[in-house]
């Protein structure tokens, strides 16, 4: 069944809207979960317990039910179901049977990498609140595996309609450290935990759900005290403040937080094991259990070995791959990577490009035709966004003649030289800027508002392009925000001087 979910380009900017949107979203569930389900149910010798158990494979199918079970519109609905068993019973077999039928299905590898990169830390926090609080809770074990399966679900659906707006954040908040504030009410409009909160309200999630993201954002205060006696080295000192204060102690030692401190533990853990926000999950999970920092992670990593080993998949980073890492070792984001080199098949063919643009007398028609050619060349050195300004002598202005990788509003930019003092240095002789993350802040600051939003990036080129002593033209190229591959920056300097080449053929065509 295709997945029939349209996404509009214009990111929403308001809890309603967006809680609107994730709601019509379809999650696609793998097709092999979906068909040992629809059999299971097909078979009256299966129990609840048992599709129970087959449904938890696939966390998009789980939703589906428990949303489904949960819907305002069905009867006699007072409270949520709190765990997948309670759901099906609410629906019946035959219920349940047309719901599995509406589903979309795929392949389980061809389900976009983003959400099901979600749904497997999903599953590993589900792996830590069984392994760390659900024996200790016994009675409470459902309500803690599926409140912890479902904490972060709000953020499936915006897996698959912006895979690119998460990937931005993880980028910018985890890895960079920028402010989250910030940065979620530019990518998003609003707070991303009150994002969740909403869509988790709105579909009616289990309450334990609900109560940690009323934690995350109503109750940090009390969250911070917490941690600032979970830092205190000796236990006796912990125990001391706890006692001190009563209220605080009831409040952390509620059952519902497990499933906060499981999704913690396993989102913090996608960094590495040596990070500051992995640790406050664990002093914070040592003092709920009133065990040791080491003792707790070592669990952690017991128990992110048996996730590992349940849910792993192929193409996704589970956390138990670095456990054998060095300990100071983390995962960098897949944007802080330096990119492969070009292939032999790409660089020959940049060569072919660059012959033409030598070529004599100039097969160039117009300098629109030149610079489609100058724009191939420089994808073919191994740049991903370009942007190749031409000088407009009558207005003093750089106008945008190609670009590539880059959205189409780039197209209409214009750059006023005269209103800005690094254009008017790289518009008064040859030269190049590249802009690297230890210099960054001197130089970002002094690019063109426009252009600055097109190429987020501490890894730039800009190079201006001249005939003479004439500049014609400016470069402003990037690998993706990436830093950049030392054989692409080389064969861009290369590049450039073809394109002059070409420029100076062009000019004195006629003459």
């Amino acid at each position: 069944m295709p997945i029939e979910t349209k996404v509009p380009s214009k990111v929403p900017a308001t809890l309603e809207a967006w809680v609107k949107l994730l709601d019509g979203v379809r999650l696609p569930v793998p097709k092999e979960s979906h068909d040992q389900v629809v059999k299971a149910i097909a078979d009256s010798r299966r129990s609840l317990r048992e599709i129970a158990e087959l449904l938890q494979d696939s966390p998009a199918l789980v939703l589906c039910v428990m949303r489904e079970a949960n819907h305002p519109a069905s009867p006699s609905q007072a409270d949520p179901a709190e765990s997948l068993e309670v759901a099906l019973n609410r629906l019946g077999l035959e219920r349940t049977s047309q719901l599995l039928a509406r589903l979309p299905t795929l392949p389980g590898d061809d389900i976009p990498p983003v959400l099901r990169q979600f749904m497997l830390i999903s599953q590993h926090a589900a792996q830590q609140a069984n392994g760390l609080f659900a024996s200790r809770l016994a009675r409470l074990w459902q309500d803690i595996h599926w409140g912890s399966l479902l904490f972060l679900s709000p953020l499936w659906p915006l897996a698959l309609a912006y895979p690119k707006l998460l990937d931005t954040w993880e980028l910018r908040v985890i890895h960079k450290g920028e402010d989250a504030a910030t940065v979620e009410h530019e990518l998003f409009g609003v707070r991303i935990m009150s994002l969740c909160q909403a869509v988790a309200e709105h579909w009616r999630l289990p309450g334990w759900v609900t109560q940690g993201y009323r934690l995350l954002i109503d109750e940090r205060e009390q969250l911070a005290q917490v941690l600032a006696i979970a830092r205190e080295p000796e236990p006796l000192a912990q125990q001391q403040r706890l006692d001190e204060e009563p209220a605080l102690r009831r409040w952390f030692n509620q059952p519902p937080n497990t499933v906060l401190l499981a999704n913690g533990l396993a989102l913090a853990a996608q960094v590495g094991w040596d990070n500051p926000h992995l640790l406050r999950w664990q002093l914070l999970t040592a003092l709920y259990l009133q065990t040791s920092l080491e003792d707790v992670q070592q669990q952690v990593h017991q128990q992110a070995a048996a996730s590992a080993r349940h849910h792993a998949r192929h193409a996704l980073f589970h956390p138990a791959e670095a456990l054998i890492w060095p300990w100071h070792q983390r995962r960098p984001h897949p944007d802080m990577l330096t990119p492969p080199p070009p292939s032999a098949e790409t660089l020959a063919h940049w060569r072919t490009l660059c012959q033409e643009l030598l070529a004599q007398p100039s097969p160039f028609s117009n300098t629109v035709h030149l610079a489609t050619q100058a724009r191939e060349a420089l994808l073919a050195c191994g740049m991903q966004r370009i942007m190749l300004l031409s000088l407009d002598k009558a207005s003093d202005y750089l106008r945008v003649q190609q670009t590539a990788g880059l959205p189409k509003e780039a197209d209409a930019m214009a750059l006023a030289i005269g209103q800005n003092k690094l254009l008017q240095k790289l518009m008064s002789k040859a030269g190049q800027l590249r802009l690297t993350p230890d210099n960054h802040a001197q130089f970002a600051a002094l690019l063109p508002a426009p252009l600055r939003a097109f190429f987020r990036s501490e890894h730039l080129l800009l190079r201006s392009l001249a005939v003479g002593e004439q500049v014609l033209m400016l470069a402003v190229v990037d690998q993706g925000g990436k830093p950049l591959a030392d054989v692409s920056v080389q064969a861009f300097g290369k590049t450039a001087q073809c394109i002059e080449r070409a420029l100076a053929v062009f000019a004195n065509r006629n003459a």
